[in-house]
């Protein structure tokens, strides 16, 4: 058996069974970060991404713009457990041709998003490689109480993202988003979902991880999801690099937060269906998937 025959999560799984976790971790493998003791009011949230010349960007992008994705992810990842950012390590493999001014703009694109977001670089690795390489580690804390992971969702409860999907590599938004951190606080000291996190691979794929963590189903009201404009139904569907947040609120809640956005309209929040009980309640995925 080679690694595109099980694909990129059933090697999530066969390396899940492998590796050692202390059982004083409280989410290991499986969700948008690992989550961990910390002190007794908050955890400590750590995640990674690795992004790969020709595969996340290419060499002809903006250099700012591909420093800004690196960050962007993790802060992303950060954001769907409902925490905020703290430090990062940025370890780099490069291959020797490439200009220095290059990889400075890289690094100013990254530090730009840093500082507004508030997180400090602290260190990191470099590496000779054949293509350009980038791996953020960030570190991140989130309340005991508002901590929410991808495994929470219940029948009954309504399926929202937090804008519009599909188009994202067509367009350049993959390398410019704005990761929804504040969209992500408000919902968690506010409203508490019962499940969230971050639509990378796309609505289909994702939501299918939420629904298995969960064990329940899920029915999509088609007409309702957003959609940029151009973006066709399949393409909101399974494009992915979107970096919306996918989340669950129970039926009170859910009638609440659009009560408030009809008032408010500080952020807006798309209903686009219902979790079921039934876990053959899948969605047709055809969304990106390494391997």
């Amino acid at each position: 058996m080679n690694v595109s025959r099980i694909g990129e999560f059933g090697l999530i799984d066969v390396l899940k069974k492998q590796a050692p976790v202390s059982t004083s971790v409280i989410k290991g493998i499986g969700d948008d970060a690992a989550v961990l003791p910390y002190n007794k009011k908050e955890y400590l949230l750590l995640t990674t991404d690795m992004l790969a010349e020709d595969v996340h960007f290419t060499r002809r992008m903006a250099p700012e713009a591909i420093g800004h994705k690196a960050l962007a992810c993790n802060i992303s990842d950060v954001a769907a457990m409902g925490g905020w950012p703290t430090y990062a390590v940025v370890s780099i493999g490069l291959p020797k041709n490439l200009p220095v001014a290059f990889i400075k703009d890289i690094y100013k694109g990254m530090g730009r998003l840093a500082r507004d977001f508030n997180v400090s670089i602290v260190g990191g690795d470099t590496i000779k490689a054949d293509k350009l390489i980038i791996n953020v580690a960030l570190l991140g804390l989130v309340e005991k109480k508002c901590l929410v992971g991808r495994d929470g969702a219940k029948a009954g409860d309504w399926i929202f993202v937090t804008g519009p999907l599909g188009g994202s590599l067509k367009s350049g938004r993959h390398l410019n988003f704005t990761p929804r951190l504040a969209q992500a606080r408000f919902l968690v000291q506010n409203f508490k979902p019962h499940a969230m996190m971050d639509i990378s691979d796309g609505l289909s794929g994702d939501l299918n991880h939420m629904l298995k963590a969960s064990r329940v189903g899920a029915r999509l009201d088609h007409e309702a999801i957003p959609r940029l404009k151009g973006v066709t139904l399949a393409q909101a569907l399974n494009d992915g690099e979107d970096f919306e947040l996918l989340f669950t609120l129970n039926a009170s809640k859910a009638r609440a937060l659009m009560e408030w956005q009809a008032r408010r309209q500080s952020f807006y929040f798309y209903p686009i269906g219902t979790i079921t009980a039934n876990v053959k309640d899948k969605i047709n995925a055809k969304s990106f998937a390494h391997f």
